[in-house]
């Protein structure tokens, strides 16, 4: 309770600032990543029973927000082979109606790297705040915002399993999309948005789809933090972030895309990525400019004048 409270403090300056926009539902958002990166769901580890958990929390969160399912379920299960073992994972997924059956595809993962019996600390349980508790419970917020505020695109909102066992969730999800491809007028992934010390968020993918950058342009110039482009072109070298998450698997489609994330931090894939060291000042406004780029490209992005890829790798 004392951490929320702390939470709600440092939030006051930036409720203040937006209180003449609609805005994210903050102390959700808060509540949404404390309670996915907690050690009762285990590191989230793709297969196990934390991430079981964590699987009903998010459809809990469908229902409570409106979200409206595909065929009657939010849960849609596929296989993936490790080493010798078969692993089943489950996308969770379902959309908002627009006023178009044109359609955005919303992502984030909600897996994590479990628990690393092997490490070196007293802390096993590699809780993924940042990665991705954060894009998953950002994912929450805006199905709940645009189920109050509705869209022109259908909005598909996937919270996709199996990134960190190389994207299994995604390719599971694109072999089978629940829409004609041709209607899908992009992806927008979210991963890592929760913390950076120079208040910076980056949106990779207006290399590959030049189209993208003036929306990304205009939602910067009423961002509260520093909406960027880049780590997406190919002399990036590891700093290249193309394939580096779900998003990369509609790139291979030819869906366009933007990617939102966080420069990689000390905690990044170790056990220390907690809910107590998030940035929540910064992960609120780095979700309402989330927000506030998604309402751009909604508005905008039509048939007519829908991305192009420039490359594909």
């Amino acid at each position: 309770m004392k951490r929320l409270l702390l939470v709600t403090i440092a939030l006051l300056p930036v409720l203040g600032a937006l209180a003449q926009r609609p805005a994210i539902d903050s102390l959700q958002l808060i509540k949404d990543i404390r309670t996915l990166s907690a050690d009762k769901f285990e590191g989230r580890e793709t297969g196990t029973k934390g991430n079981r958990l964590a699987q009903f929390y998010i459809m809990d969160r469908f229902k409570q927000a409106g979200l409206q399912p595909f065929h009657g379920t939010y849960e849609y299960p596929f296989y993936f082979m490790q080493g010798d073992k078969k692993i089943m994972g489950t996308n969770l997924y379902g959309y908002i109606p627009g006023k178009t059956d044109n359609v955005i595809i919303v992502t984030a993962h909600y897996d994590h790297l479990g628990i690393n019996r092997q490490a070196n600390s007293a802390d096993s349980i590699f809780n993924g705040a940042d990665d991705n508790a954060s894009g998953t419970a950002a994912l929450l917020a805006l199905i709940k915002y645009y189920q109050q505020h509705p869209p022109q695109h259908t909005l598909v909102f996937a919270a996709l399993d199996g990134e960190e066992e190389g994207l299994q969730g995604a390719k599971a999800f694109v072999q089978r999309l629940p829409v004609p491809v041709e209607r899908v007028h992009m992806n927008l992934n979210m991963d890592m948005v929760s913390r950076n010390g120079k208040q910076e968020l980056y949106a990779c993918g207006t290399y590959q789809y030049p189209e993208l950058k003036k929306y990304v342009t205009q939602a910067a110039d009423s961002s509260s933090i520093h909406l960027l482009t880049g780590h997406d072109r190919p002399e990036d070298g590891g700093n290249n972030w193309t394939n580096q998450s779900d998003h990369y698997e509609f790139h291979k489609k030819g869906i366009p895309f933007l990617y939102l994330g966080v420069e990689d931090h000390p905690d990044y894939h170790h056990g220390s990525d907690e809910f107590a060291h998030i940035d929540p000042s910064f992960y609120y406004r780095a979700v309402q400019t989330i927000r506030t780029l998604l309402g751009i490209v909604d508005t905008e992005l039509t048939g007519n004048n829908k991305a192009r890829s420039k490359v594909i790798y």
